[in-house]
């Protein structure tokens, strides 16, 4: 399991992550997500929604991985949409999905 993975579960254990269409909506309406995490297999109109709002609400917006990987580094079957909630889990993540992409 990759770095990027790691931190998202310890995240989520930290109680720093929210996840699903509903709770991610909630968190970037109540302005508490700071990061949003997309897979990369989610559907055209999640896709559209989130790119949509993230770019609305000025929160960064990184895709990675597939909703399989995604929901298992969190505890759950499938995730095509996560929420950080915490400046410095959100700057990690980013840097490490960034990293993580070039190594592709």
């Amino acid at each position: 399991m990759s770095k990027f993975y790691s931190l998202l579960g310890l995240c989520k254990k930290a109680g720093k992550l929210v996840g699903g269409e509903v709770a991610v909506e909630n968190a970037i309406r109540q302005k508490t997500a700071v990061l949003l995490i997309l897979a990369g297999d989610a559907s055209g109109n999640t896709r559209k929604k989130f790119n949509n709002s993230a770019a609305y609400y000025k929160i960064p917006l990184v895709e990675v991985g597939d909703k399989d990987s995604l929901g298992g580094a969190v505890g759950e079957e499938i995730r095509a949409i996560l929420a950080v909630t915490d400046a410095g889990f959100a700057k990690k993540l980013k840097e490490l999905a960034e990293e993580e992409k070039v190594m592709e």
